[in-house]
């Protein structure tokens, strides 16, 4: 009878000529001879220990041979032994494309919701400037809270190093759920804060401290978020499924537009002014607990559970990529302002500058970002099949020849239809940033520093430039310099436009390597 051998509980093919999976005399038991598999005699069987030694010896010469030539093979279940009985060493599961969607989907989703929040406070700004700070004209109130919304960017560069290196200590998934309750909690702060009439000077302080707070959130929020969605995507699909930041972060701002509009038409002018200004900001904070729940489900990247612990700090390791770090300030630079000059700034713009009503600037917004929402995954698909570079060129050439003539030609406009057009034409410009800046940065950045390498540089860029656009257009305005505005962003567009010529494209030289 040809023996049964056993690797610590798990059958093994008979030798018949075969090389030995494993070294006869330690890890193999001669169960039909009631010895155990680990080798070891039991008491009451020592009769029939000669024939043990006498099986293995003759095989250990027979095989000697075989098990020298297949080392490999050997060194591969010599391993297998410190697995408990009966264990079976069976492959990674590969990420279905049910799975990839759905941590997509409950991502996406804690990302709107954070930029709804963000978004909530621009918006609203018209309302709540009256009741946080002294009575004094409108245009000095909205720089106040112009300033505080810049304050906010001030602090997304803390964010981002902060929550970038949580997130490639302890995953992408953890920092995105601590991003998320920090926004709760200063939108929570915000709706509950007494005006400055209550509190007196406590108001615009604690109206501070809840925007820092905010400001920490979405400092962490978009590098964990751009490297979760680039890492969880496909390679062939990256572009496309990484452009959903901007989806929900337009969406984000959208939905804020939209309640807006909605308490334009359900309230007075007098109780949005009074109090209506805090409902928004109630509901920001009860979707954030909703967004915290579904980021409790969501999957961590193959990227990051399979990397290798970093032998020294992230932020020494970080330093070792000087040129990745100025690419994402170059590229970010002119995109970021361009972004929130059309987005933000343009509502306030319409108003005071254009002199349309409020209600008439909030459904131009409403619009023309909705359009802008639906490009981004089309740009972001397109950038699949004929890469990044070509598309940010695109848009560095563009906006440096057309911004100053769109905005001067909106100054001038009369009509909604007008503006319409302008603002869209301008946006469509922007599309070839926005829809493919997340991924981008991603690929230019080895797993053990991607969160921090794409969110550290990207807040400071957007902090310098995107968080002061409305104040530095409101300054220009102040000082009668209207116009310089204009020329100052298409300065930073033709700046970034240097970076998109003369980098590579990220889709042929990404550095994520897993899919």
């Amino acid at each position: 009878m040809t023996p049964t051998l056993y690797l610590q509980g798990a059958a093994l093919q008979p030798f018949a000529g075969k090389p030995a999976p494993t070294k006869p005399a330690c890890a193999v038991g001669l169960v039909q001879a009631g010895l155990p598999a680990n080798g070891v005699q039991r008491p009451q069987m020592n009769h029939l220990a000669p024939i043990w030694h006498t099986f293995c010896n003759h095989r250990g010469k027979q095989r000697s041979g075989a098990l020298h030539k297949n080392n490999e093979k050997v060194s591969l279940m010599d391993n297998a032994t410190s697995l408990p009985t009966g264990a079976a060493i069976a492959p990674a599961a590969e990420k279905t494309t049910a799975s990839r969607l759905k941590s997509i989907f409950s991502g996406s989703i804690g990302n709107m919701v954070e930029w709804y929040d963000w978004y909530v406070y621009a918006a609203f700004s018209l309302y709540f400037a009256k009741a946080f700070f002294p009575a004094g004209d409108t245009t000095a109130q909205l720089l106040n809270t112009a300033a505080i919304f810049a304050v906010g960017f001030l602090m997304r560069p803390i964010g981002g190093w902060l929550m970038g290196l949580y997130a490639d200590r302890k995953g992408r998934k953890a920092a995105l759920m601590a991003s998320v309750l920090l926004m709760c909690g200063g939108s929570l702060l915000i709706a509950l804060t007494p005006g400055y009439e209550t509190i007196g000077v406590a108001a615009p302080i604690l109206l501070v401290f809840a925007r820092l707070l905010q400001g920490l959130s979405v400092g962490g929020e978009y590098g964990t978020s751009a490297t979760y969605l680039s890492e969880m995507a496909s390679k062939e699909r990256r572009g496309f499924f990484s452009s959903f930041q901007y989806v929900t972060l337009i969406s984000g701002q959208l939905i804020a537009l939209a309640v807006l509009i909605i308490l334009q038409q359900t309230l007075t002018t007098e109780q949005l002014y009074a109090w209506g200004w805090r409902v928004p900001f109630v509901i920001g904070a009860l979707c954030a607990v909703v967004a915290l729940y579904l980021r409790r489900g969501m999957e961590e990247t193959a990227s990051f559970t399979k990397k290798e612990k970093s032998k020294e700090s992230l932020m020494r390791t970080l330093m070792r990529h000087p040129k990745e770090l100025m690419t994402v300030v170059g590229l970010t630079m002119g995109g970021t302002l361009a972004f929130y000059t059309y987005t933000t700034y343009m509502q306030k713009y319409l108003v005071n500058t254009v002199g349309m009503s409020i209600s008439d600037s909030t459904t131009i917004s409403a619009a023309t970002l909705f359009l802008f929402m639906c490009l981004q995954p089309v740009i972001g698909g397109l950038s699949d099949k004929i890469g990044r570079r070509p598309i940010l060129i695109a848009f560095g050439v563009l906006g440096t020849l057309f911004t100053v003539p769109i905005l001067s030609t909106l100054h001038t406009v009369q009509t909604w239809w007008g503006a319409f057009f302008l603002i869209m034409a301008a946006l469509i410009i922007v599309s070839g940033y926005t829809s493919i800046n997340a991924v981008v940065k991603a690929e230019l950045f080895p797993t053990e520093i991607r969160a921090l390498g794409v969110g550290l540089p990207y807040a400071l860029t957007v902090s310098i430039f995107g968080g002061t656009a409305e104040y530095v257009a409101l300054w220009f305005k102040s000082n009668g310099m209207e116009t310089g505005f204009y020329w100052y962003v298409t300065g930073c567009i033709a700046c970034s436009l240097l970076v998109y010529a003369t980098m590579k494209d990220t889709k042929h030289h990404s550095r994520i390597t897993t899919d």
